[in-house]
Parts: structure tokens; sequence; C-alpha cells
């Protein structure tokens, strides 16, 4: 019988997901189906159950649900468990198994696909939710010179960095307080680019050479690359790649072999800008 896996989000719609685990699929000859699910934004836990219920293999899981998958998950990574947020689930007799990929798949998109080094890079980090926690201790593995989380609300900011200060000294506050500093990589793991808001950064934030990436993608610029070419940032990339990445990983995760990301990679930016 085919295996069935989704993804999990609302909204969820727009999801790249099922065409790329599709080809994931086609590519390593896996007997599997791929759906999005849409999940009441009060219901995840029921909609999981009746995936489940209905014969389900595992999800992916996205916003607003990350943090909710966590507790749902009755055994998890560690890299999971560090995260504090679960974007993997599989579904077993011992019962639901969660994990992350995001981390994973950002670290990959950046050196394996765009060609840059962490290691020994100053890092801005804008945002302080799911989709920041989940990189943080994969970026710092990669042994970075500096790791500065900004968030609009700095407390937030500030509790985020102190959680992993066990790794490194991680600086942290609001926009504002990344002036005068400079920063060869910034990500944004914020959801600006999905409203169109631009974020009050400083107009010096970007060092000679720096990478600009935003953890979001569409059909052209988004609003914070855009923002970031204004700025000064050399090199700009969206979150597709990441998306591509994480996906491979959690494929791995659910089929034991990992799938060529390159051509889906390919083909999704050809969509994109057909």
């Amino acid at each position: 019988m085919t295996d069935r896996y989704c993804v999990l989000g609302n909204p969820v719609a727009h999801s790249r997901s099922p065409v790329i685990h599709a080809q994931f699929a086609a590519q390593r000859g896996q007997d599997m189906s791929y759906e999005a699910v849409l999940a009441p934004a009060d219901g995840f836990a029921e909609t999981v159950a009746q995936f489940v219920a209905a014969g389900g293999k595992g999800a992916n899981v996205t916003v607003p649900f990350k943090e909710e998958a966590f507790r749902l998950s009755t055994r998890r990574s560690a890299r999971a468990e560090r995260a504090g947020a679960v974007n993997t689930l599989v579904f077993g007799e011992a019962g639901v198994f969660g994990d992350n990929t995001d981390g994973a798949g950002l670290v990959r998109d950046i050196e394996a696909n765009l060609g840059v080094a962490l290691a020994g890079k100053r890092i801005l980090l804008l945002g302080a939710g799911g989709a920041a926690r989940g990189v943080i201790a994969p970026l710092l593995a990669c042994r970075p010179a500096s790791l500065f989380i900004a968030n609009r609300n700095a407390d937030k900011a500030e509790a985020l960095a102190k959680e992993f200060s066990d790794l490194a000294v991680v600086d942290a506050g609001n926009f504002a307080k990344t002036a005068g500093h400079c920063f060869d990589i910034v990500i944004n793991a914020t959801s600006a680019s999905l409203s169109g808001a631009s974020l009050p950064l400083p107009a010096e934030i970007y060092a000679p050479g720096s990478l600009a990436y935003d953890m979001m993608y569409g059909k052209g610029e988004t609003p914070f690359l855009a923002q970031a070419r204004q700025q000064g940032a050399a090199l700009l990339a969206d979150g597709l790649g990441m998306l591509v990445e994480q996906a491979a990983e959690a494929f791995l995760v659910w089929r034991g072999v990992r799938p060529e990301t390159a051509p889906v990679l390919a083909e999704l930016r050809r969509q994109l800008t057909a």
C-alpha cells in the first residue's frame, strides 16, 4: 500500500512541499503520496490524529504549528529538543517522533548551494519566533565569529539568546541596537515579507560582500531582499533553497535515502520565474 505523507499548516494551499516530495519520490523510486492538509488554528492535534487514523506515516509541519508539534511529539531528536520546535513528524507504533530539519536545510543551502561559508562570519538573525529558534544551534555549530538576534520585542530576543548561551555568547536586542554593527550574513526569520512590511533596520548593517537571506520566498524579490539591495547587500537569496533542503532532510528521516536537491530546486525556480 502506498505510504501517505502530508504537510500541515494554516495557510497551506500555497505550499510547494507536495511538488518537492513528488519529485523526490519519483527520483528515488519510493511508493508514497504527499498532500497539503489545512489544519484549523485550534485543531492541529485533532487533524494529526485524523491523518494517522487514515494511515498517515509522517508529516511536515509549517506555520503556525511548529511549537505545538513539539508538544505533541512523544519522542524527539536532539536537534528538535534544542530548537523547541518540530517541523517533521514520524508516526509509528512507538508514538509520534518529532524532528527539526530547518536548521540543517538553512545551513546546507547557504554553504552548499550558495557557496558561502558560515565559519568566522558575523551573522545577524532577524526574529525570535519558531523559525529563528530552529536555526540557532545549527548556525552556532558552524563556528561563526558572532551571532546577533534582533527582534521588535527586545525581551524576546534576549531570552532566546540566553537560552543558547551554553553554546556561545549570543548578542541580542531590538532592531535599533544593531546600529553601529556590520554583518557578513543577515538572515530574515520574521514573517514581514508575507505581509509586505519592511523592517526598521539601520542603513549601515551590511558589510562589503555580505549576504542577505530571506527564509520566505515568492515570485520576484521579497520586500526584505528589496530593502537589503537598497542598503548595500552584495548577494541576495530567498528561502526556496532552504525549503528544498529541509524537505530532503525530512525525506531522509522518513525513507532512509537522501534525494538529489539540485534538479528539484532548479525546476521550482523555473516555475517561480515563468
